[in-house]
């Protein structure tokens, strides 16, 4: 008996450590955000040095896309309002990103181990599609508003101009830009502290 009890508190310790953190406390404050996590700071200047995307346009678009929960998937689709039918999407983790933009990513970086969950892969993906986008359609890595319109409908979709008629999207995006200048001007803050 008491063997079994010590395996259960194992086995609890463990599941208990294995998934990623709970979202930060303060979400509109940036300094706050990677002082309570190093961590993201740590693996969103690596971002910003291997891929040049800021980490104010990483920051402001993992909070559109997940509100920094690593864990994050879209909701669940309804049959007749009761019947689950699986997800709107295969979107997952920090960067809500599609399983297959995920497949290429991992293929094309080498990163085959990555994982979704993971705050250091996540930013490292964002920081290379953005680039891509950069590179494909010359949205310069500072415009938060146009890389997350790319993020959102694809680089094919941004380029048609798919977004011209979502105007719940377009105005998503300046949101995302104007998160994107607060977190830049607190970060520029606490950077001097």
């Amino acid at each position: 008996m008491r063997t079994l009890l010590i395996w259960a508190s194992l086995l609890v310790f463990l599941s208990a450590c294995g998934g990623p953190p709970p979202p930060p406390r303060n979400l509109n404050d940036a300094c706050s955000i990677v002082k309570q996590y190093p961590k993201f700071r740590r693996s969103m200047k690596k971002t910003e040095r291997k891929w040049g995307i800021p980490m104010h346009v990483q920051m402001a678009t993992i909070y559109q896309e997940s509100k920094f929960v690593g864990d994050a998937r879209t909701p669940l689709r309804y049959s007749l309002g009761v019947i689950p039918m699986g997800r709107q999407s295969s979107a997952y983790g920090y960067a809500q990103a599609l399983d297959g933009t995920w497949d290429e990513y991992k293929a094309s970086t080498g990163n085959r181990g990555a994982d979704r969950d993971k705050i250091t892969d996540a930013t490292d993906f964002m920081g290379w599609y953005m680039n891509e986008t950069t590179r494909r359609l010359g949205i310069s890595k500072n415009d938060a508003r146009n890389q997350y319109l790319a993020y959102h409908e694809g680089q094919t979709g941004y380029a048609r101009g798919t977004y011209n008629k979502k105007s719940w999207l377009v105005r998503v995006a300046g949101t995302v830009q104007s998160r994107a200048d607060m977190y830049q001007r607190q970060l520029k803050a606490c950077n001097k502290d």
